[in-house]
């Protein structure tokens, strides 16, 4: 994670985004000034340059002045038509009781102004909040440079091992003839050759032939003989036959999440990808459209509930994913985790 001033962009922004810690209003500023670096890269028009700035200032604001361990990650969001910037805020701290009484204008809890979540609200082009009393919250914000896209039925996040600047984990997500696919992937060992395993696996995984999951294992088991080698999943979520078809190579988690928390784990089988493998096969689950999925590398302790989360399911997947991030994640090793729904 980084803090302090930052000169230019920090390496990986452009690709897997930046972590910070953000414990002092020097971390704050960095954040912004950093913000509004990765603005102009990307060419976004001046209002949403402004509205970005004021956006990053608020959500850093926030941490600094409220939370306990706050930290917020960075990075580009993509559509094949245009490039955006998303800060995922994320704390320990009190939380908030009431989310539409704390985002409303001239709630402050620290004597401020308490115009800072309503800024967030307005500045962005989309975003989502949970926050639990006693647990801490998790903020999502986009800043798009046109119209904003429809709010993804699946997203993923990922936090490398402390001391390291790059995840050895990595998800992806794509559409296969109108069903969603997505993968999770967790390079072996972590630093840089890890993270160059996953890469190839989110390359080979966005250029499959549109097939099922335990197709496209076996088309990224080729592509990725020549690096280390990854735990990875296939998911694909069917909305016309209501199934979940999963294939799993390693130690990766795969879990189908009812209301109420009720958990279905999906089988991965023992191997390597791209070097170990004894058998590739596809298992079938049913899934409604109230139900989420959510895969995660080892680097997330299996022992979360999301029914410790009083309406957490209805958020975003996004949000679960950081939520889960946050409080089943290990610092002593690559943590990621991608959740998707109907």
């Amino acid at each position: 994670m980084s803090g302090g001033a930052v000169a230019s962009l920090p390496e990986g922004l452009l690709d897997g985004g930046v972590w910070f810690r953000v414990e002092e209003a020097a971390t704050a500023s960095a954040v912004r000034r950093t913000a509004e670096r990765l603005a102009a890269e990307l060419v976004l028009p001046e209002r949403r340059v402004n509205d970005l700035s004021i956006l990053a200032a608020e959500m850093a604001g926030n941490l600094v002045k409220h939370a306990d361990q706050g930290v917020l990650l960075l990075r580009v969001v993509r559509t094949p038509e245009q490039a955006g910037v998303e800060l995922i805020a994320v704390d320990h701290g009190p939380g908030m009781a009431d989310l539409v009484h704390s985002i409303g204008d001239g709630h402050s809890t620290v004597g401020t102004l308490g115009i800072g979540l309503g800024a967030i609200v307005r500045q962005s082009s989309w975003c989502d909040l949970h926050s639990v009393p006693g647990k801490g919250t998790v903020l999502a914000a986009q800043v798009w440079p046109g119209e904003p896209p429809l709010p993804a039925r699946a997203a993923g996040i990922t936090r490398p091992l402390t001391g390291e600047p790059v995840s050895g984990d990595a998800f992806a997500v794509r559409e296969a003839e109108g069903r969603r696919q997505v993968l999770m992937s967790d390079g072996l060992g972590h630093g840089g050759l890890a993270a160059a395993a996953s890469h190839e696996a989110v390359r080979a995984f966005t250029d499959a032939p549109a097939a099922p999951p335990a197709t496209v294992l076996e088309h990224l088991h080729r592509r990725m003989s020549h690096t280390r080698g990854a735990a990875v999943a296939v998911a694909e979520l069917d909305p016309d036959a209501g199934l979940v078809r999963y294939a799993g190579l390693g130690n990766i988690s795969g879990t189908v999440v009812s209301p109420g928390g009720t958990r279905r784990g999906m089988i991965s089988l023992p191997g390597i990808t791209g070097h170990q493998r004894r058998q590739i096969r596809q298992y079938d689950y049913p899934i409604t459209p109230e139900d989420v999925v959510v895969m995660h590398s080892d680097g997330v302790v299996d022992r979360w509930n999301l029914a410790d989360y009083p309406g957490l399911l209805l958020g975003s997947p996004l949000v679960i994913a950081a939520t889960l991030l946050r409080d089943a994640g290990t610092r002593r090793d690559d943590a990621g985790v991608v959740v998707a729904r109907l």
